[in-house]
């Protein structure tokens, strides 16, 4: 194979141009080149709106390729060196039992799928529901303002990202080719097969549903299980050592003899036999890290970042970006923006949803917090982003390995006290003159879920308001309109990442052998495709250590 690199094309070009340009760069006819396979694709839109899509390139040639590569004495095209993805042979210890893996967000998922793919039989809890209960669960939600604190926003199959935007861009360094490997199953389960060279590729949360469904199937098919509705309450310890997890039905669990079966046959407390515990738990699960932490797990307090939502007209963002309203086959336009405060703080955008919705991701009782949601085509009126502020242990008040937790607590009762239970909203300009809006601008609200005017500038500590303000100015200069009073802010944005870093060593075990801990809520991954990724890695971990379980081997 031949890769070819920096092929330059009008956005608007007709898909036979690429094949044009490849044999092109190669002084060859197109009938010369048998296939073409997209690596890489980003937008270059420096001089709009005159816009331009940059590809990478594999192309497959019917003549021999290093004559090709001397006639062509082409600078950007060379013989293809990638390598493939290759999971490790299996280990020699004897499992006795099948791994558990507490979790079904992405990592909890991913390192699944690759256990039950090398013949491990994984066990998967999971305290919410399947994505379908649960979608018709988060639907009553925001409608209805009734919370069902083990299955909502955060919690259930899929984990946080269910409900997201569904970005599948990761900027984590991939020598083992994970990356490409997550893309691949992606687009295996049902996702465009853009995913595999888009710079910046989604899915949207209607087509992520579908995907983890699809998931949890083949787990199940290859001898996997997966528990819904059934948590993880602790862990059984001998030695230093994990010889198992209690589990309890959770509060979304069905009730009844048909219900019963699927949750282990109906106890109410159950100790599952485990030598390999997975603990995929996500970045919400706060009871669960309090019980780690009484049980002795060694984990930090770690930095990470809160703010507020902001909402604009779609329109304004795809003529900043593109230099025209209509996106056309572009998509509803993102945007990337930073700035470092005159006290040290980084502001950023976070978790930016074109045309997406503002929802409410609530978790917990008498607290509130948003995130933003995209489906598949981006349709909606507005985009909107997180713009989160930094913030550090030192901001927390206290030492303990938990204090993150409880700062984002904080936040998330106030937010829910400013709005009586509704996320509450605030136009810019009203936040930053310190009053409470009364009424809208131009910018008509986005969400999914209850909203009402509330004192947002009330939620965050003034330090952090302070920093969004003086940030703003520099936003306004960078997208024209940015800054428009009319723009629609709503809190509080407290989940961008975990406030905990689980400790694991480079065998990818806790100080607790046999416990694992995996993905963004152990404080290793920052996203959908960073989690898969550390999945993977957790699964490598367990399978070059043990044996692919045996029938004969399982206890319990």
């Amino acid at each position: 194979m031949i890769q070819i690199t920096q092929l330059k094309l009008p956005a608007d070009h007709q898909p036979e141009a690429l094949k044009k340009k490849a044999a092109k760069a190669l002084r060859l006819d197109p009938k010369e080149i048998r296939t073409l396979r997209i690596l890489r694709r980003s937008l270059d839109a420096r001089k709009k709106p005159d816009l331009f899509y940059i590809y990478t390139v594999e192309a497959e040639v019917s003549r021999e390729e290093q004559a090709v590569l001397h006639r062509a004495k082409c600078p950007q095209a060379a013989i293809s060196r990638r390598e493939p993805y290759r999971f490790p042979e299996p280990g020699s210890r004897r499992l006795d039992a099948r791994p558990v893996i507490v979790g079904t967000g992405p990592g909890g998922l991913f390192c699944g799928l690759m256990l039950a793919r090398a013949g491990y039989r994984p066990l998967l809890l999971e305290r919410g529901m399947d994505v379908d209960a649960r979608q018709k669960q988060v639907d009553a939600f925001w409608q209805t303002g009734k919370l069902e604190p083990d299955s909502n926003v955060q919690f259930g199959e899929g984990g946080a990202g269910t409900f997201s935007d569904g970005k599948l861009n990761t900027l984590v360094k991939d020598p083992a080719r994970r990356g490409q490997l997550v893309m691949e199953l992606f687009r295996e389960f049902g996702a465009e097969e853009s995913v595999l060279y888009d710079q910046k590729p989604h899915v949207g949360t209607d087509v992520l549903a579908g995907i983890v469904k699809a998931m949890r199937q083949e787990i199940c098919r290859l001898g996997g299980e997966v528990r819904f509705g059934c948590q993880m309450t602790d862990l059984e310890v001998e030695g230093g050592r994990v010889t198992g997890v209690w589990v309890e039905p959770s509060s979304c669990a069905p009730h009844g003899p048909d219900a019963a079966g699927a949750l282990g046959g109906g106890k109410e407390r159950e100790l599952i036999p485990a030598q390999a515990v997975v603990l995929a738990i996500g970045h919400s699960a706060r009871d669960t890290f309090a019980m780690l932490q009484r049980r002795g797990v060694p984990m930090d307090a770690k930095a990470f970042a809160v703010g507020l939502r902001i909402q604009h007209p779609q329109i304004l963002l795809n003529e900043s970006q593109y230099g025209t309203g209509d996106a056309g086959r572009l998509g509803a336009a993102s945007y990337k923006i930073s700035r470092q405060t005159s006290g040290g703080r980084g502001v950023y955008s976070f978790c930016m949803c074109p045309g997406g919705y503002v929802v409410d991701a609530s978790s917990e009782p008498g607290r509130l917090a948003v995130n933003g949601m995209s489906y598949h085509a981006r349709a909606g009126e507005n985009g909107n982003s997180a713009l989160i502020v930094t913030v550090t242990p030192e901001d927390f008040g206290s030492d303990s390995p938990l204090a993150g937790v409880e700062f984002q607590r904080k936040l998330e009762e106030r937010a829910f006290q400013m709005g009586e239970g509704k996320i509450p909203v605030q136009l810019y300009g009203d936040y930053k003159e310190d009053r409470i809006s009364r009424q809208l601008g131009d910018v008509a609200p986005q969400m999914r879920g209850r909203w009402t005017f509330g004192d947002v500038r009330r939620i965050l500590p003034e330090t952090l308001n302070l920093a969004l303000l003086e940030a703003m100015e520099g936003f306004g200069r960078m997208i024209h309109g940015f800054d428009r009073p009319d723009a629609l802010l709503a809190g509080v944005e407290s989940r961008t990442s975990s406030p905990v870093r689980i400790w694991r060593d480079e065998a990818m075990e806790s100080a607790v052998k046999g416990l694992y801990p995996c993905g963004e809520g152990a404080g290793y991954a920052g996203g959908i495709t960073s989690a898969a990724m550390d999945g993977v890695k957790v699964a490598e971990a367990i399978a070059g250590t043990y044996k692919p379980l045996q029938p004969a081997d399982e206890r319990g």
